[in-house]
């Protein structure tokens, strides 16, 4: 097992075989203000969201109170995920609560989670962490879930070497 950065901290949890939570803690030498607009911008989520390998060819985000979201995340087999949700909650730089939902083609739900992400400064850098949960509310979505803190973990890091480049 790789070493873990001593600026990171991952914690899963099984709540059962078909629920999962992960929380992820990590610094990131960027501005709040930044790592802030990484998560908010359509244009620059769609640079970073996925696991590496993966790409966000549809990246639509209304970052507001009530926006909704669509992403569909193309694995490195061609294969679409797609996803969708709300933002529950909205402070600028500070907090963003949104719901999660893995859809098939049909937009019907196969997990629904939800996500939590807070952005604090510490120092001109910011401490992000990200708590995430997920419910198979079908069979096959369990696989996925069994992912998820690869998956998201792969995604921060992506968030991580995107930024110098964002400035």
């Amino acid at each position: 097992m790789a070493a873990k950065r001593e600026s990171e901290m991952t914690t899963p949890t099984s709540k059962s075989f078909g629920e999962r939570e992960v929380t992820i803690t990590r610094l990131l030498d960027a501005p709040r203000s930044l790592v802030f607009k990484a998560w908010t911008n359509p244009a620059m989520l769609a640079q970073w969201w996925g696991p590496k390998g993966f790409t966000a060819p549809v990246c639509e985000f209304d970052a507001r109170l009530g926006g909704q979201f669509r992403i569909h995340m193309r694995a490195p087999d061609g294969a679409i995920y797609p996803m969708r949700g709300e933002i529950r909650e909205f402070v600028p730089m500070e907090r963003l609560v949104f719901t999660n939902i893995a859809v098939d083609a049909a937009d019907k739900p196969v997990i629904e989670g939800l996500t939590v992400v807070t952005f604090a400064d510490e120092g001109g850098k910011t401490r992000l962490t990200v708590q995430t949960g997920g419910t198979a509310v079908v069979d096959y979505a369990v696989a996925y879930l069994q992912g998820m803190e690869t998956g998201w973990t792969m995604s921060i890091d992506k968030l991580e070497a995107f930024l110098p480049h964002a400035a």
